[in-house]
């Protein structure tokens, strides 16, 4: 019997965005990367995105508002990151 390995377009989807969540907080943790650096808060936003259309497709409405909030705190992080460095080159 041959079986092959398929998923679903909304399965790359949300396994994209857990991959993102998995590996921004392990990258983190580790020291690898920085909470002030825009990477950390783009693999969240990522991860954010690709898990609020899977909630979306789904209807599971709690899992959109968390997922839709963490979008919204990582891009406000970036435009803070970017403001702060703006600020700091106009000083220096």
């Amino acid at each position: 019997m041959n079986e092959t390995l398929s998923f679903s377009v909304g399965e790359i989807v949300g396994w994209t965005g857990v991959l993102a969540y998995v590996t921004a907080y392990a990258l983190l943790s580790l020291g690898w990367m920085r909470a002030e650096g825009v990477p950390y808060h783009l693999l969240n936003a990522l991860g954010g995105l690709c898990l609020v259309i899977v909630s979306y497709t789904l209807m599971d409405l709690p899992n959109l508002v968390v997922n839709a909030i963490w979008i919204v705190i990582a891009a406000a992080s970036i435009a803070r990151i970017y403001h702060v460095r703006k600020k700091n080159h106009r000083q220096a």
